[in-house]
């Protein structure tokens, strides 16, 4: 009995390019190639950026795989062929980096730009909805880049957007909650901040006398921690907890969240008291006991709690702070009976 070849298979669609790929470092470490590189160096550069993306391209066109995710393929051919090729050799590689690239990088900025300009159109149009660049960001970033790379770009991304670019007050709507103005956790961040900015100096100029490289070093990491604890910081007072369309969005920043169906909910607890330490039990804030707590959920089945960088962890008890604890109690009782 006959069988047709299902080129839609991830085997293929993913094994083809891989397969030309691996082929050309072959060739690129073979004998054959030593006595012709330059000829050979012209077929493995056109086949890594061009070939390989394109076979690509063809077996996913009628596939749900989005077509913007060539790009990861096409940089994978120009970093293999910085690799595989000599140096004196990868003239046309330069080429590519130096006129093609740049112009792939800006088509996929303003693709992402394009994209998070639309979602917010249309959140403006639907009065029952929020706007949330970080979920938009996250669901644009899906179409173009492999998953696992997802969440430590977009975390990146977010923290300079909150921290340095995003300063227009934000007014809450009536199914958003703040949880930063009376839970002491602004001023936690503003003393790490401190902390990091006294001990840089201090560590600064006593590494000075034994390496300037390793206190410059040093210096530039502090820095940037304490720049990207400023745009978690920032991110706290743009991502309030909202209650719509029959979801609790739970939001700490950018740093943890989490999304539960209101029909999931068991029970809601008004209270302060410590959580008893099990592997279904979390704390909805970053830094964990550090961090107070007003409202206590207990669900009916386990639900996901996503943190920094995209680290997942179980959760059917989960303890967070609300800034107006008895309204928020109220409306979300109120929106769990309105299913």
């Amino acid at each position: 009995m006959n069988k047709t070849v299902n080129f839609q298979n991830p085997i293929f669609i993913f094994g083809i390019p891989f397969l030309i790929i691996g082929t050309m470092v072959l060739i690129a470490k073979s004998s054959i190639f030593k006595s012709n590189p330059d000829s050979l160096s012209i077929a493995i550069t056109f086949d890594l950026l061009l070939t390989a993306p394109l076979v690509y391209f063809l077996l996913i066109r009628k596939t749900k795989i989005p077509k913007t995710t060539v790009v990861p393929f096409l940089i994978l051919g120009l970093v293999v062929g910085s690799f595989i090729l000599p140096t004196e050799n990868q003239q046309y590689l330069i080429l590519f980096k130096t006129w093609a690239l740049p112009l792939i990088e800006i088509a996929v900025v303003s693709f992402v730009i394009y994209n998070i300009r639309k979602v917010a159109k249309q959140y403006r149009l639907n009065k029952t909805a929020s706007f949330d660049f970080f979920t938009t960001l996250k669901s644009t970033c899906l179409e173009l880049l492999p998953k696992a790379t997802v969440s430590p770009i977009v975390t990146e991304i977010a923290v300079f957007y909150y921290g340095f670019v995003y300063w227009k007050k934000r007014p809450l709507k009536e199914n958003e909650f703040s949880y930063h103005k009376e839970s002491g956790s602004v001023a936690l961040f503003i003393a790490l901040i401190c902390i990091i900015i006294i001990e840089t100096v201090a560590l600064h100029f006593l590494l000075l006398k034994w390496s300037s490289i390793s206190a410059w070093i040093l210096t530039f990491l502090s820095v940037y921690s304490g720049l990207q604890i400023f745009g978690f910081l920032k991110s706290m007072l743009k991502r309030p907890i909202s209650i719509e369309n029959g979801q609790l969005f739970l939001r700490y920043g950018i740093m943890t969240e989490s999304t539960i169906q209101l029909k999931d909910i068991e029970s809601i607890e008004v209270s302060s008291k410590d959580l008893e330490q099990t592997d279904h039990t979390r704390k909805l804030a970053l830094l964990g006991d550090l961090e107070s707590h007003n409202i206590i959920l207990h669900l009916k089945k386990e639900n996901i709690l996503t943190g920094l960088y995209g680290i997942k962890k179980p959760y059917k008890t989960l303890a967070f702070y609300v800034d107006n604890k008895s309204q928020f109690k109220n409306q979300l009782e109120q929106a769990i009976l309105a299913m």
